[in-house]
């Protein structure tokens, strides 16, 4: 058998094309391989799922019944009015914490040895990457729906099912373009507490500096303009039009420029960095 038949022989069971190439079809095959990877991962942790599960959970309870109350007065009601006016701020947080958990676990796989084992497989790096994002994304619809059976449990009221999908896909949205900047601090920080603290940085200042948690009218003047200007404030402000009433197109249209931008600014970064390491 000459060379030429051996490799054309070799890229047919690969699925590379004879020149090397990943087709489009093995890619997709190999991305849904590697989601399901990282699934029986999940079932094998499933402590890994409890930032997941606990995080809605805590944060509602905490939020209603700690602060509820006097908040609550300020909106012009009690608990019932922070309620309404905490779940859909709370929704907008799902999509930046579960985004960090895509840098923690990325960057373990390289310091674990997982990473050198798919560069030594005939696989799309690209397939790495999005079966890392789609397992996580999963991860976050999982907290959301936790997030609203305990939000009902509370008194909290949906009224527009359609406003309330909407304010899940857009969280998505928003979500996803945030896992490329935490994909992009998984390939080049060292290890995982390094990842976990820069994103603390980075996500304390934007959730309380926003009006997830309060309304921005008692807040400072810089604070204010900070909040005004906070993409996490759009989408809380978006979703809460969306669930509960109110003005929707301007914070609906900054929340999606903002993931735009996220995303065509972060996405190539993620790539570079992850094809130069790999």
């Amino acid at each position: 058998m000459s060379a030429t038949t051996t490799a054309t022989a070799g890229a047919a069971v690969t699925g590379l094309r004879a020149d090397g190439r990943i087709p489009l079809r093995a890619h997709v095959r190999h991305t849904s391989a590697l989601v399901r990877r990282n699934l029986l991962w999940i079932r094998q942790d499933p402590e890994s799922m409890f930032d997941a599960v606990l995080f809605p959970i805590v944060f509602t309870l905490l939020f209603v019944y700690v602060f509820g109350g006097s908040i609550g007065q300020s909106l012009g009601g009690g608990q019932d009015a922070y309620v309404q006016y905490i779940v859909p701020g709370l929704m907008a947080m799902m999509g930046m914490n579960m985004a960090q958990g895509v840098g923690t676990g990325f960057n373990q796989d390289f310091n674990t040895g997982v990473m050198d084992r798919f560069r030594s497989l005939p696989i799309g790096r690209g397939s790495v990457l999005f079966a890392k994002i789609s397992v996580e994304m999963m991860r976050m619809l999982i907290a959301t729906a936790i997030l609203m059976v305990v939000g009902v449990l509370v008194g909290f009221d949906i009224t527009d099912w359609p406003g309330l999908f909407a304010a899940v896909g857009l969280s998505a949205v928003f979500g996803s373009a945030l896992m490329w900047v935490f994909l992009t601090l998984g390939v080049v920080m060292k290890n995982a507490q390094s990842v976990q603290a820069m994103g603390f940085l980075v996500l304390m200042p934007l959730q309380f500096g926003s009006s997830i948690f309060a309304p921005p009218q008692s807040m400072p003047g810089w604070l204010r303009s900070f909040t005004e200007y906070n993409p996490l404030s759009s989408l809380a402000d978006a979703a809460r039009g969306l669930m509960v009433g109110g003005p929707v197109a301007q914070d609906l249209w900054m929340t999606l420029a903002w993931s735009v931008g996220i995303t065509a600014v972060m996405a190539p970064v993620a790539i570079h960095k992850f094809r130069t390491k790999t």
